[in-house]
Formats: C-alpha cells, sequence, structure tokens
C-alpha cells in the first residue's frame, strides 16, 4: 500500500486556519476507518439450576414459588411443581419478591439478589451478603421482581388488566313480513393481581346487552283506504358495574349499580344502586363459583298506558345472587347467573333474572356465543306479560 501524502497548504493559506482544516481532517478519516473489533455481546446469565433430594439436577429458569411448592421450567421438561422439602438444592440469579406466610403482599421484601435454597432454607442474598432467611415451610410467595411491582402496583393503568368478550349477533328477514333484530353485548372484568398465585385485592366487572329489533307486517288482503303496517317492537338492554374488594381469598364486600330497559314487560327504566358481601366457595382454572347478596335502592319506572296511572315505584330491597363458570375441554366454557330481587317496602314488587350461556372456539379469538336469558317482573306495566325470554346466538371475540 502505497504511503499516504503530507497534507500541504496553499501558500496563501492564513496560518491560523491550518489548525482547524487540520483537525477537521483527523476527524473525517476516523469517521471513516471501518470498526475492525466488534464489541463483545453482554454474557448470558447462567441457567439457573435445581437439585432434587435425589440428587438429580435440572438446568432452566426458576419461575414462582407458591404455598411451600416452586414452579421450576427446563426447556427439556417444561414446567415443573416440585415441593420444597424435595428440593436439596436451587440457586437463582434472578430477583425475586420473597414473603412468608400470613404476610401482607405490600410486605413482601424485594431486593436483586440471588436466591437459594439449602438446609431447608430459602436465602436471598445480594453479593456475598445474605438479606433475608426464612424456613422453606414459611415460604408463602416467591416472585420475580417485574411481575410483583406491576401486579401490586396501587395505581394501575386504567387500561391494564381487563379481560372478558365481546358479541354480536344479527337477523334479517325480508318477504311479505320484514324483519331486523341486532343484538351486541360486552362482559369485560378486571380482576387484580391479574397472576392467579397471588391472593385478590380487588375486582371490577362491567356487562352490557342490548336487543333491539322491529318487524313489519302488512294486511292481507289490503284495504281502500290502505290498513297501516302492524309493526312490532322488541327492544331489552341491560347494563351493571360492579367493584369487589377482597377481604380475603374467599370473602369480598361490593358496591354494585344496573340499569334495565324491556319494552315486552312495560319496563321503562329500572335502577338499582346498593351494597353488599360476596362469597367465593371456589375458584379455580376448571370452575368457579360466587355468591352475593346486597341492600339497595330500587327506582322503578313504566311506560305510560293510556288511561291508567302508571305505576313507578320506588323500593328498598335486596339481590339474592349467583353466578357459575365451568371451563370443559376444548375450550368450551359454560356460564350460568341467576338473582332474585325482593322489595322490603312492597313485597309485590319483586323480579328475578336468570341467564346460561355457551362459548364454543371457532378460530384463534372468535367463538361462537348461545345464550338464553329470562327476565320476571311481578308487577309489569298493565296490559303486559311478566315474563320475557330471549334465545341468542352470535359471535364472540375473547380479549385474552
Amino acid at each position: 500500500m502505497a504511503a499516504a501524502e503530507p497534507v500541504s497548504y496553499p501558500d496563501n493559506m492564513p496560518s491560523d486556519l491550518r489548525l482547524p482544516l487540520l483537525a477537521l481532517a483527523a476527524s473525517l478519516s476516523l469517521a471513516l476507518v471501518p470498526r475492525c473489533l466488534a464489541q463483545d455481546p453482554p454474557a448470558k446469565p447462567a441457567p439457573d439450576v435445581l437439585i432434587f433430594s435425589n440428587g438429580d439436577q435440572l438446568t432452566g429458569k426458576l419461575v414462582h414459588a407458591v404455598d411451600g411448592t416452586i414452579t421450576f421450567h427446563s426447556d427439556m421438561a417444561g414446567d415443573i411443581n416440585v415441593p420444597l422439602d424435595k428440593v436439596k438444592e436451587l440457586r437463582s440469579s434472578g430477583s425475586f419478591a420473597v414473603l412468608g406466610k400470613n404476610q401482607p403482599v405490600m410486605g413482601a421484601l424485594v431486593r436483586p439478589g440471588t436466591v437459594q435454597v439449602a438446609d431447608g432454607k430459602l436465602t436471598v442474598t445480594s453479593g456475598a451478603e445474605p438479606i433475608a432467611t426464612l424456613p422453606a415451610t414459611e415460604v408463602g410467595y416467591l416472585i420475580d421482581e417485574p411481575t410483583f411491582r406491576r401486579e401490586t402496583d396501587p395505581r394501575p393503568s386504567l387500561w391494564y388488566g381487563w379481560n372478558g368478550t365481546l358479541t354480536a349477533g344479527a337477523t334479517l328477514v325480508r318477504a311479505t313480513q320484514t324483519g331486523t333484530t341486532l343484538t351486541a353485548g360486552a362482559a369485560l372484568i378486571r380482576q387484580f393481581p391479574t397472576v392467579p398465585y397471588l391472593p385478590p385485592r380487588n375486582r371490577t366487572t362491567l356487562n352490557l346487552t342490548e336487543t333491539y329489533g322491529t318487524s313489519r307486517a302488512p294486511t292481507i288482503p289490503q284495504t281502500v283506504p290502505r290498513t297501516p303496517d302492524a309493526i312490532v317492537k322488541t327492544s331489552i338492554f341491560h347494563a351493571d358495574a360492579e367493584q369487589d374488594e377482597y377481604l380475603s381469598r374467599k370473602f369480598y364486600y361490593l358496591a354494585e349499580a344496573s340499569f334495565d330497559h324491556n319494552f315486552s314487560l312495560g319496563l321503562q327504566l329500572q335502577q338499582i344502586y346498593g351494597a353488599g358481601v360476596g362469597w367465593t366457595p371456589f375458584s379455580n382454572p376448571r370452575q368457579e363459583l360466587n355468591l352475593k347478596a346486597d341492600v339497595h335502592y330500587e327506582k322503578q319506572q313504566f311506560f305510560l298506558v293510556p288511561t291508567v296511572i302508571p305505576n313507578n315505584q320506588d323500593l328498598i330491597g335486596s339481590t339474592f345472587a349467583e353466578n357459575y363458570r365451568r371451563t370443559f375441554p376444548r375450550g368450551i366454557i359454560f356460564t350460568e347467573a341467576g338473582n332474585v330481587i325482593p322489595s322490603w317496602n312492597n313485597p309485590n314488587a319483586y323480579s328475578a333474572n336468570v341467564t346460561a350461556g355457551l362459548l364454543l372456539p371457532v378460530w384463534k379469538r372468535f367463538a361462537a356465543n348461545l345464550s338464553a336469558t329470562d327476565n320476571f317482573i311481578n308487577n309489569p306495566a298493565p296490559g303486559y306479560n311478566k315474563s320475557s325470554f330471549q334465545f341468542v346466538t352470535g359471535i364472540s371475540y375473547s380479549l385474552k
């Protein structure tokens, strides 16, 4: 390679400009020189090591520990659950929150450090100094730090943690008679923490359903002048919201509001605002049952029937409710909910509702939805039936 020629300047160039030009030329030269030595990539953390009491060993990643049982992920074996008393030694380089049994979640110890289990004790170490040591039998939860921070945030994002389904359906008839019926619904739930292995803190539910349709039938045979077509209207609307605050895994107190409109029962609007308590006898990935009772204020407004005084009511009553969920193989989900709403200041003004639904997975997050609902009110507007029943089919989309 030929040697680079020295930089020469015009004879008439001022001497005070030569130094800045020399610096600029040097900078451009360095920028054009390719980097011959690439930086070494950061070293991957060593895998976690699990040694069983019989001497067998697995490498992988510690996921969490719940009530004395750890979940460990191995590329070869997948997720496995192992009681801590079957663990001879565990070494993990992750950062974890450690909770003792009967210790409040917000009082957990969260420190960056390694986790070790040996001689029946769990130790969190930062550098060479132990931060916390617990007997393995006293470990309630061991949760990775990012999950713990996210799931115990006292003010989570408004949009975080929501789950549920959106449903829509339609029925069209175009013949001598014409009819259009549209159905839409949303069932949303947000429970904190969202991970199932942490004790529940609070839960928010929002439900909305609407069935609206019209049917038009001409008079046959026609007369002169023309007889107006007979028009039948369907309008059934329900919305409710509930906030639950947990006292324990099974017991919680609640505040709720609900709104109902049912043209088929002559009910213009029913409003309920109340507070009560709830109990969850069992809850697991396969099934869940909730029982609830409240005391509330209820206002019923009925459509004005000619020559009849509208039967509007201001009531103090209660709601006794239950809802049940069951998951079957292949992702099929059955749900059922019912309530009875007596009135304490007018025993004649009671009502009840029951609904059952089935979700049949079709493709990815889409599922076929079948549901049946029966609404009963003992004191409808004069001339209306006490009960309305509807069977709805549609397509549902799951948010998660």
